[in-house]
């Protein structure tokens, strides 16, 4: 199981706006510990945390998890540090089934998992909504990823060049991340059980529903 996480102070820059960076900050540590705690539930514990980010590296320690440091990459550099991890796993793990998922999923549930764990044989692939991918398992290790603008249609591509039977798992609570102030508003609405939500209900993040061009309306009271 790898999960990618780059920086908790220059990640989630969209929010912006609405957020400060020690909000931000806060946040994506809440997400990632609503998706160690449900992976955990399902006893998948051996996870990786991969990052060139010594905050995000400690952080992980402190989850007691397993982490990665990264190598410096000038272009692509979430894709060779996968490929890296990738490696790392191969070398050190006696399972090396490979699970990537990102940091920014906390609505990932026991349900997503169980059936990701009972179809461990096949190609996986979950789509974001934005035409990324929120969720790949390879069991082809030669299978190279392709994380990035419409990802989801390229590792489809991939796949089908290696003759890889493909497993599209098409799931809302997979295919939320969060990186705008409405994709807070789907969290406050879908996640009240997770700390993400505890922690944004924390900081006064509200939401209702909006008759105008945006589905919801998401402010701070």
């Amino acid at each position: 199981m790898i999960i990618p996480v780059s920086s908790f102070i220059t990640s989630k820059t969209r929010l912006s706006p609405f957020l400060s960076v020690d909000e931000r900050s806060n946040l994506l540590r809440c997400m990632l510990k609503d998706i160690i705690e449900t992976l955990k539930s399902e006893d998948i514990s051996d996870i990786v945390i991969t990052s060139k980010d010594d905050d995000v590296l400690s952080y992980a320690k402190s989850l007691n998890l397993d982490v990665f440091k990264e190598s410096e990459h000038e272009c692509d550099f979430l894709n060779l540090a996968l490929l890296e991890t990738i490696e790392y796993i191969k070398q050190t793990k006696t399972d090396s089934q490979i699970l990537i998922l990102p940091a920014d999923i906390p609505l990932i549930s026991t349900e997503n998992i169980q059936y990701i764990k009972s179809h461990f044989k096949d190609f996986i692939i979950a789509p974001s909504r934005g035409g990324g991918t929120n969720l790949l398992y390879i069991s082809d290790h030669e299978f190279i990823p392709e994380f990035g603008e419409f990802s989801f249609f390229k590792h489809q591509i991939q796949a089908k060049k290696r003759e890889i039977p493909l497993n599209i798992y098409d799931s809302f609570f997979l295919s939320l991340d969060i990186n705008t102030p409405e994709d807070l508003g789907e969290l406050m609405l879908h996640g009240k059980m997770t700390q993400t939500y505890n922690y944004l209900d924390k900081i006064n993040i509200k939401v209702k529903n909006n008759h105008g061009k945006e589905r919801l309306n998401v402010y701070r009271k």
